[in-house]
This record gives structure tokens, sequence and C-alpha cells, in this order.
């Protein structure tokens, strides 16, 4: 739980008798390359921040075409907001892209850092608002960059994982054929 010891740490002051009161009830858990975390249908209330290892947020449209919503890599939180906040059927999937492992959160673990320290709640406030501004300069890449730009700006979001996500992987994040994906890095190679 380091990781998320350091990430905490990062946004707020924690002596380490408060550090264990959360740490009590922090739960890790292990899953394997391609396991699932959360499928469509599913409630869940948890939300996952990403210890080591990488993990997927995807869809799957009516043609049985996959859509990556989101990579995790280490320090990032992923979850399907609309179940965990909104208490409704999960509509993606979460999987395991490698071996990874996942520090489990939810209200009640918010609740209980925000009692040790009422900062938090200011400071997950303005990573909710970041997330938020992301997701909005992601849809427009998608709906206006060209596959080069949208590619540069994976690179920028997620340094050092392109040779751990599979390309086909990237191609869906990007919106783009495997092939196109193939065209771009060659491009910015010889460019």
């Amino acid at each position: 739980m380091e990781n998320y010891k350091k990430h905490l740490k990062s946004l707020i002051e924690l002596n380490d008798i408060e550090w264990s009161k959360i740490e009590d009830k922090l739960v890790e858990k292990h899953y394997k390359k391609n396991e699932f975390i959360l499928v469509p249908g599913e409630y869940s209330e948890d939300y996952y921040f990403v210890e080591c290892g990488v993990i997927r947020s995807y869809t799957i449209d009516d043609n049985g075409k996959e859509h990556v919503i989101q990579f995790g890599t280490e320090n990032w939180f992923v979850s399907d907001r609309n179940s965990a906040v909104c208490k409704q059927q999960s509509k993606f999937y979460i999987q395991a892209i490698e071996d990874s492992t996942l520090i489990i959160l939810n209200n009640e673990i918010n609740k209980l850092i925000t009692s040790i320290n009422p900062n938090f709640l200011v400071e997950q406030n303005k990573l909710i608002q970041n997330h938020v501004r992301s997701l909005q300069d992601r849809i427009n890449l998608l709906l206006s960059a060209t596959a080069k730009t949208r590619y540069l700006e994976f690179i920028r979001l997620y340094p050092n994982q392109v040779n751990r996500i599979p390309q086909w992987m990237i191609a869906s994040y990007l919106g783009i054929t495997p092939e196109s994906l193939s065209r771009v890095r060659k491009d910015i190679a010889h460019g």
C-alpha cells in the first residue's frame, strides 16, 4: 500500500497513527492478467487505486467492437462512477491488462479520511475537477484531433506505458484501427 500511502500524504498531512487507522480499513486485492474487476450489469460502490499493474475500462458496442475509455497504471484511479456514485448498474468492463494490485476504495473510506483530516474533501474535489477536465480534453481530441495528435497525447498522458499496453488496445483508446496506429507510429519514428 506504499503508493496509496504516498498519494494520500501528497494530498493531506497524516501522522503514523492516523495512517494506521486508515490502513486498517483498506482492502488490497490482486488481479491476474485478463481478470475482470467489474463487468456491465454489476453494482459497485468501489473505485480502484492502481498500486501496481495496468487496468483498463472499456465498453463493447452493438457490433462487438471494444472501445477503451481509460487505462489505469500505477497511482491512477479507475471506476465506473455511474455505478459507484449514482448506484446504477455498471456500463463498463474494468479488467487487468497485466497482473495488478488495487486498493479498493469507497465512500466509507472517504468519510474516515475526511474525519481524520477535513482538508481531504477539498483535495478530493480538486482531483475530481481535474478528472472532468481531462475527460473534456479527451472528448475534444477524439472529435477534432488527428490520429497523430491523439497518439502524442496518449504518450504524454501515459509515459512509458506503450510497451505495457497491447497496441490494439491503444488503437481502441485512440478511436483508430491498429493499422492506422502502425502508420502513425512509423510517421513519428521517421519524422
